[in-house]
């Protein structure tokens, strides 16, 4: 399933690192997105901001799938610990450990495909229930 398509909305961003949706729900959600040249360091690993993109978006949307009203999520506050380097594909799994009224509490981790760690990450995120349309529609500047 398209990212957008489960979110009811485009996040320009992963689409455009290239991030895929394989499940999601009951407070879980797994991505996968496959490094290109440009998405990797001076290393040839995935670069640091990928891969906590990555996780950001992982643990955001298993936050909103405890919450069919919610229509965004926004990164309140995150923090990444790197353990390996990132080669291939990635897959990042974010779990929702706490859903309160407005504010989740989320961990995460990225992994490569033959599971060997990449990093972890926790992460609060504050659910939205707002009427503002999709990207799409905002106006753009000149």
């Amino acid at each position: 399933m398209e990212l957008a398509q489960a979110l009811g909305r485009t996040i320009p961003f992963a689409s455009h690192l290239g991030i895929r949706l394989k499940e999601k729900g009951g407070g879980h959600a797994v991505l996968e997105l496959d490094l290109r040249p440009e998405l990797m360091n001076s290393y040839e690993a995935a670069h640091g901001g990928v891969v906590m993109t990555l996780l950001d978006v992982a643990m955001a949307l298993a936050a909103r799938t405890l919450d069919a009203t919610a229509n965004g999520a926004i990164t309140v506050e995150m923090k990444a610990s790197f353990i390996g380097t990132g080669q291939g594909t990635l897959i990042a799994e974010g779990r929702c450990l706490h859903l309160g009224r407005q504010v989740a509490f989320c961990e995460g981790d990225a992994r490569d495909k033959a599971g060997k760690l990449v990093a972890k990450a926790s992460g609060t995120f504050m659910l939205r229930h707002d009427r503002r349309g999709p990207v799409e529609a905002l106006p753009r500047k000149a």
